[in-house]
């Protein structure tokens, strides 16, 4: 009777290692992570493409949003120690975070999107050229103030590199230069050309609360600017609410980026001129498409130069509605 009982328990035991074996050649579903640069209307945009491709591919896709630079370093250590396939960042300061973002491309397929940090061990960028989107700003600025004037930036922060290049493109634009993205006029100076002048770069933070008392400090210390440049997504609108508690709505030109609802609402009533757009949602599909192809073993969709450029628009009055009404489809808010 041992013998049998022995002969017994070896075979479940053989059974069970047999069971294992078989559950550890199953493929598990990948885990890819989306880590934006803060919290906005952007980034939810940016999470519904991300989730789209998650679906798409049939990969677990977790959205991430820190609430600054301290905490999108905690994320990734997190990633990193939870041994996720793939990252898709957006770094807050590149220029600090080459050694964190290096070890989580160690760790991991790794890809930045909307901010570069071309110094790091990344895969690629995706986004678009935001020199060139801070021309396309700058242009909109020329259509809105064809004869000239006074105008101030409003950004969230400097450290990024999409924030320099952007509003790099709007001052060499505005003051007719060649183009140069590694040209930089420091913020704290005015910026003086043939017709037009820039008072100064201000930023917020990502202090929403900051960004609308920046347009109503410039509203008294400069009450005849002429135009205020928004240039992250949430500066638009802090700029309309201090506009309208002075009265000055559809006096002092806005010249918007991307596309929070109260910009595209400021379009069509004419309170703003128009926004440069990116693709957000396109941001976040091609992240987790790029980084299951990557991580499946198919390095075939990195291109040569490591960018996968995806092209701003300009957005105006005229074609606004179609616009906007596409994004709500995209992001099932129709």
């Amino acid at each position: 009777m041992m013998k049998i009982g022995h002969i017994l328990g070896s075979l479940g035991i053989a059974a069970f290692a047999l069971l294992l074996s078989g559950c550890k050649d199953e493929p598990s579903q990948k885990r890819f992570a989306f880590v934006t640069n803060g919290v906005a209307d952007f980034w939810t945009i940016a999470e519904a493409g991300a989730r789209a491709a998650g679906e798409d591919f049939g990969v677990d896709t977790q959205i991430l949003m820190p609430s600054g630079i301290t905490d999108q370093k905690q994320m990734l250590e997190d990633l990193i120690t939870r041994g996720v396939d793939g990252i898709a960042v957006s770094p807050i300061d590149p220029s600090n975070q080459t050694e964190i973002i290096n070890q989580a491309a160690e760790a991991a397929a790794l890809v930045t999107h909307d901010s570069d940090a071309p110094d790091s061990n990344r895969l690629l960028y995706i986004g678009m050229d935001n020199y060139t989107a801070g021309r396309m700003c700058g242009q909109l600025v020329k259509e809105a103030l064809p004869d000239g004037g006074s105008i101030m930036i409003m950004i969230g922060r400097m450290e990024q590199d999409n924030a320099k290049r952007r509003r790099q493109g709007v001052i060499d634009e505005l003051m007719d230069r060649s183009e140069d993205p590694s040209r930089y006029d420091p913020p704290g100076t005015k910026i003086e050309g043939d017709k037009y002048t820039i008072l100064d770069t201000l930023t917020d933070q990502f202090d929403r609360s900051k960004a609308k008392a920046n347009a109503e400090d410039t509203l008294s210390r400069y009450p005849e600017v002429s135009a205020m440049v928004g240039l992250f997504a949430y500066n638009p609108p802090a700029i309309l609410q201090a506009l309208e508690q002075a009265g000055k709505l559809n006096t002092v030109k806005v010249i918007a980026f991307d596309e929070d609802a109260e910009t595209l609402a400021g379009i069509q009533s004419g309170a703003v001129y128009g926004t440069v757009v990116q693709n957000p949602y396109q941001y976040g599909y091609k992240s987790i498409e790029l980084l299951k192809a990557i991580e499946s073993g198919d390095k075939s969709m990195i291109p040569e130069d490591r960018f996968i450029n995806i092209e701003g628009r300009q957005i105006r009055k005229d074609n606004v509605d179609e616009f906007w009404a596409d994004l709500k489809i995209k992001t099932g808010k129709e």
